[in-house]
């Protein structure tokens, strides 16, 4: 092997830099494991909330500090968080929400809510015809307007050709222009509901939160993992956006007020210590200063209001701002706390008497480093109204001033106009705030009165993706729709780590497990295989978290693929070592021909890359699960065919320089599949029959029973709900019957103290206060098996102690159709992708038939299994997402295992011409049916080890790989290769 030195370097390397980012994910946790103990000890058992917050404190007051020092750099408890690996909501807990800007609701907006005809005839037949159609809302609307417009225009003046959009649209424009503008209109409200919700979320204090658009739909997908007030991040992103424009006090006006209320908080905190201290000794005393801790009274008797806030203080008429005083952004909660209590209220000057404190919506970092933020003193009234509310904005954009500086140029309405000319006529010289959401996005000075409702907002250090943040800000304020949540997956903390607890263990197991079996079968040889495999786990973990990946339980079963994979090539290796030796060559010569184009490696990269191809295409195709599947999937192929050719051959040829004498077998394994001599291809008619039979029987099944769709594929709502005693599925279906109208589906999940409760119950209806409406119901009718747990405690979110929603996920109908649709996609797609490489590696089409007819067969069975005993297996078997990706792993598997016989069949016609072709299949099946067996088993014993041990929520998506991969090594031997055979014959006879 070439370049020997170069490999070593490049593996060691790589393993130190994988080892290097794992670190951070073990810091992490370390620090919240810290974090859990202390809202353990200082925390009430009952009271989840309490302790959810205690954890957050700690965490915020360590988030700056630092945790480790490597001498060249030094790394805070934030540092280690944006470096960990990132786990996926059903391994965390948290929530994954898909929010709808309606698009209905923007166009009637545009209209000014038009009550032409025409126009709400078509808005109503594009909702009807979206239920079944995937299609655009504006082209399904622009459709149906057309069906039955007649001679009306969309810039008709009682539609779109209204005074406020008349610099846009023209009278009597043509409709698809109108189209065009309408679409721009659009994107312009998606795009300020983003940026809105990105504002929001960035202030919500979860860690590697994320928020994305998806295409041009008006979806917006947004995934808080670790969060676990569901309630607030439910209120939080589905409210509408407030913009509100405010006069505001100067650091001058309020400076006094400030020193006078720094000696009453003085005086409070003498006797009021407001957070406990943390309990960590080795960092108690900078933990004790971060929370406001000290062990010695006279220390407490010393903090004040300066303390957590530094006023802006103003000795001149030019030091006079907007801004009256910073914070720390860990401090905000304090400062808000000591500036609310009633004794330091009353201190307020008549004249500041209905002040509203706000701070800036974005921090920034300080000279020592630390995250401070702005803190603006607002001119509130009697009745909290502002002087101008957001809606009155007409558009806003960035534009450039005269010396080429980035400003915000704003237009306003007439009513808006003759306000925004009083308001700034009445503070020239002052400041003006334009809040949104209670946080100041800006508060520029008045230099003069503006009239004509056109202006403009500007700053010194303003830079353009400021003005263009503060422009989306702006034409919030006439955001015509709330964001209403279409597909929501929430899982619970408790839920999370048992996930994570039984996963991880299962699949050290499994591991386990691997590395002892192979060397059982090929002694040493077998133990330089398990370093590879070892190595090349490293490598997979350590790439996903420097790339922060998200890993999920899809994600896990792309990794159980690519282990199979790279056992599978080693497995490959050195059977062709094997062979070889048994043909008396030398070990050294073996082995190099082992690891040749001629000897495994064509077959190996010919696998990866049926494999890659389809992952490749899961991901461009795929959503939630099957991306993530994807992901690894990719990752893994590359990492494995490293580890597995390069690794494995440099272990082998050190000991093969170092004098030892390998023989790639044990005294248990000698002799094990040699000189087999099947006849598969007579035996293909019986196989036809058997294949046949079961597909039959699993189409019969599905037309008749059907498959249990998950609520992802079909729509509804779906709660895992745990309870203190066991209970009948049955008879809680019963009680729900009188809470929901008709009987949900109820099924034990898992233990009999857990049961999965599916309801289409109000799923057609929109709205958060439906959601709440089928919750309330739903623990109505569970209430006489929940003993004394309160609502509060019942819901999802935060840890559970005793009874209570573990998980809740909610699809609506239409959503549900995509997510069915773009599966469906992903298959297809793979499976096309596939058809056409084998094509142009084998050069013949009825490889080609006989790959995919396999696949087509695996799939068939998996789904006839599915179908026909869902109904009385003891764990969960609906067809969803997890299950594509679990489709999507036996067609990966089956490919692979089928391209490895394909490649021995054209090795041996390249070198057995002279061979009648039954025979030669049936020699090249033999010769390979050593290596189909020991990969199947091993890759069958890593599945069943996570199907017993992997925990509840696995065990369906588990079941079926267990299928998949028994079918798929059987399709690769009795269908796959009889099909190719046969197809082949027939094209010759055609000739």
């Amino acid at each position: 092997m070439q370049n020997k030195g170069l490999i070593k370097l490049f593996a060691i390397l790589f393993g130190l830099v994988s080892l290097y980012q794992l670190s951070f994910t073990f810091l992490a946790n370390k620090v919240e494991d810290d974090a859990v103990n202390f809202a353990n000890t200082k925390g009430t058992d009952s009271d989840a909330r309490q302790k959810a917050t205690l954890e957050r404190k700690y965490l915020d007051s360590v988030a700056n500090k630092e945790i480790i020092d490597l001498g060249v750099a030094q790394y805070s408890y934030n540092d280690v968080k944006d470096k960990e690996m990132n786990l996926g909501l059903d391994l965390k807990g948290g929530i994954n929400a898909i929010l709808q800007v309606s698009v209905k609701e923007v166009l009637k907006s545009l209209s000014n809510d038009s009550k032409n005809v025409v126009f709400n005839q078509a808005l109503d037949a594009a909702d009807e015809a979206q239920k079944s159609d995937n299609a655009n809302y504006l082209d399904l609307f622009f459709e149906e307007f057309e069906k039955i417009a007649g001679d009306t225009k969309l810039s008709d003046p009682s539609i779109f050709g209204t005074k406020a959009l008349s610099d846009k649209i023209s009278f009597d424009e043509a409709n698809s222009t109108v189209k065009e503008t309408l679409q721009e209109e659009i994107n312009s409200s998606i795009a300020t509901a983003f940026e809105v919700l990105r504002s929001r979320i960035d202030k919500f204090g979860v860690t590697q939160p994320n928020i994305q658009r998806i295409g041009t739909s008006g979806r917006i997908q947004i995934e808080l993992p670790g969060a676990k007030d569901i309630e607030r991040v439910t209120k939080l992103i589905t409210s509408k956006a407030e913009l509100q424009f405010w006069e505001v006090y100067t650091n001058a006006e309020i400076q006094n007020y400030f020193f006078v209320a720094n000696s009453k908080v003085a005086e409070l905190l003498k006797d009021d210590s407001v957070i406990e201290k943390a309990i960590d000794s080795t960092k108690k005393d900078d933990i004790d200063d971060l929370l406001g801790e000290s062990t010695d009274s006279t220390d407490v008797a010393q903090k004040n209001l300066f303390t957590y806030l530094y006023p802006n203080v103003a000795q001149s008429q030019q030091q006079m701002s907007s801004l009256v005083a910073q914070a720390r952004v860990v401090d905000t909660a304090m400062v808000n706390s000591l500036l609310n209590k009633k004794e330091v209220r009353s201190l307020l000057p008549n004249e500041l008497k209905y002040v509203k404190f706000l701070w800036d919506y974005k921090s920034n970092k300080g000279t020592d480093g630390t995250e401070l933020i702005g803190l603006y003193a607002i001119k509130g009234n009697r009745n909290d109204k502002p002087t101008i509310e957001g809606d009155v904005i007409l558009d806003a954009g960035q534009v450039f001033d005269q010396l080429n500086k980035p400003e915000v140029s704003m237009t306003m309405n007439s009513s808006g106009s003759k306000q925004w000319a009083k308001m700034t006529a009445d503070n020239v010289g002052n400041f003006v705030a334009v809040v949104l959401d209670d946080y100041v996005y800006t508060a520029p000075s008045v230099n003069q009165a503006i009239t004509g409702g056109r202006t403009s907002i500007s700053g010194g250090t303003m830079t353009v993706a400021e003005a263009e943040d503060i422009s989306t800000v702006l034409k919030a304020g006439k955001l015509p729709a709330t964001a209403r949540i279409i597909q929501i997956e929430v899982v619970g903390p408790s839920l999370g780590q048992e996930a994570i607890d039984a996963s991880f263990l299962s699949f050290g197991l499994a591991i386990l497990l691997v590395l002892v079996w192979m060397t059982l079968y090929y002694g040493k040889a077998g133990i330089y295989a398990d370093i590879a495999l070892l190595v090349n786990i490293l490598f997979i973990f350590g790439i996903l978290a420097s790339f922060n990946a998200v890993l999920t339980l899809p994600g896990i079963a792309g990794i159980i693929l690519t282990i199979g994979m790279s056992v599978d090539a080693n497995v490959i290796i050195f059977e062709r070592i094997k062979e070889g030796l048994a043909s008396k060559k030398g070990l050294k010569q073996s082995v190099e021909e082992g690891f040749s184009i001629k000897g495994a490696l064509s077959a190996i990269i010919d696998a990866n890359i049926t494999t890659l191809l389809t992952g490749v295409i899961l991901y461009v195709f795929g959503t939630g699960p099957i991306k993530g599947f994807a992901l690894t999937l990719m990752i893994g192929i590359a990492t494995s065919l490293f580890t597995a050719v390069f690794i494995t051959r440099l272990l082998i040829d050190r000991a093969i320089n170092k004098g030892n004498n390998l023989t790639f077998n044990t005294s248990i394994s000698k002799g094990w599949f040699q000189n087999i001599n099947v006849e598969f291809l007579k035996k293909r008619k019986i196989a036809y029959i058997i294949s046949g039979t079961i597909i039959i029987a699993g189409i019969i099944s599905i037309f008749s029973i059907g498959l249990k769709q998950g609520v992802d594929f079909k729509g509804g709502r779906s709660y895992i709900v745990r309870f203190d005693d066991a209970l009948s599925a049955t008879d809680v279906a019963e009680t729900l019957k009188d809470a929901f109208g008709t009987a949900p589906e109820v099924k034990t999940y898992g233990s009999d103290h857990q049961l999965k409760i599916t309801t289409v119950y109000k799923i057609e209806e929109e709205g958060t206060e439906v959601d709440e409406e089928v919750q309330s119901a739903l623990f109505t009718g569970l209430k006489p098996y929940l003993g004394t747990t309160s609502y509060e405690n019942f819901k999802p979110g935060f840890e559970k102690q005793g009874a209570g929603v573990m998980s809740y996920m909610k699809v609506e109908p239409t959503i549900a159709d995509d997510i069915k649709t773009s599966a469906l996609y992903a298959v297809f797609g793979s499976l096309l992708v596939v058809f056409l490489y084998i094509l142009l590696r084998f050069r013949k089409v009825s490889f080609s038939i006989g790959a995919v007819a396999a696949v087509f067969h695996d799939v068939l069975i998996v789904l006839g299994v599915f179908s026909i005993t869902y109904s009385f297996m003891p764990f969960d078997m609906e067809i969803g997402q997890s299950f594509i990706a679990a489709i999507l792993t036996v067609v990966g598997y089956s490919l692979n295992d089928t391209v490895v016989i394909f490649d021995r069949i054209r090795e041996f016609t390249d070198s057995h011409s002279n061979w009648k072709y039954s025979e030669l299949v049936d020699k090249a099946l033999s010769s390979t049916l050593g290596r189909t067996i020991n990969t199947s088993l091993t890759t069958l014993l890593v599945m069943i080890v996570i199907f017993l041990f992997g925990g509840d929520s696995i065990k369906g998506f588990m079941f079926a790989l267990i299928v998949g991969v028994a079918v798929g090594t059987y399709s690769s031997l009795f269908v796959a290769t009889p099909i190719m055979y046969d197809t082949t014959k027939k094209e010759e006879k055609n000739k």
